[in-house]
């Protein structure tokens, strides 16, 4: 993972590290700024963040927000309709029900409709440094294109590494593998040549490759 680090060091942070790294870092905004990122490109997703939370960035404001306000401030990421309530009606559950602070637990965060375990755990271990594997579809490619795991999905991918993958990269596999598997370790044509860590690769699945 060490190398991984310095591969990626030349590259733009995954989308919720940077966010951390502006300011933007407490639990209710990693987890506003992980939903806005679903089925969203980084580079979409943080102007969308930015530009929603320039009007808004905490559960009493957002609450207070018509969900078409909303809308028009993340009107780029997918889904950005449905987005809107959801945001709107998680800020309205936090202002009512926790005292407008979003407490750093997965599993509340999970038991907000449209809140899965990628989400939960990205934005606790971001915002608050716990120790839980968020996959997306960087970290289960990479993941299983090494042979670490052979799993389908990447709900399997989190079960297979919470049981192989030592607890002190929990959160860095995310960190890391994002910027390595947009930038290197790509769906098509991997930048195998140049690959800082193709010695322990297994190179699963490619058929071609720079």
């Amino acid at each position: 993972m060490d190398r991984v680090r310095e591969a990626v060091r030349p590259f733009p942070k995954a989308a919720m590290f940077e966010l951390r790294d502006d300011g933007f870092d407490s639990p209710f905004e990693q987890l506003v700024a992980c939903i806005l990122s679903i089925r969203t490109r980084d580079e979409t997703s943080l102007v969308a963040a930015r530009r929603l939370f320039a009007e808004a960035r905490t559960p009493d404001a957002l609450a207070s927000m018509d969900p078409e306000e909303i809308n028009v401030a993340i009107e780029d990421v997918t889904y950005h309709e449905r987005k809107a309530v959801q945001i709107r009606d998680i800020a309205v559950v936090v202002r009512d029900n926790h005292g407008g602070e979003l407490p750093c637990d997965p599993d509340l965060m999970q038991s907000f409709p449209g809140v899965g375990p990628k989400c939960a755990n990205l934005a606790s271990g971001v915002a608050c440094g716990i120790e839980r594997i968020s996959v997306d579809i960087h970290v289960h490619r990479v993941t299983n294109r090494w042979g670490y795991v052979a799993t389908r999905t990447p709900e399997r991918t989190m079960v297979v590494l919470e049981e192989i993958l030592p607890r002190r990269y929990w959160i860095a596999i995310n960190e890391r593998l994002v910027p390595f598997g947009k930038h290197i370790c790509t769906g098509i044509r991997p930048k195998c040549s140049t690959c800082p860590v193709l010695d322990m690769c297994q190179q699963v699945g490619v058929t071609e490759h720079r």
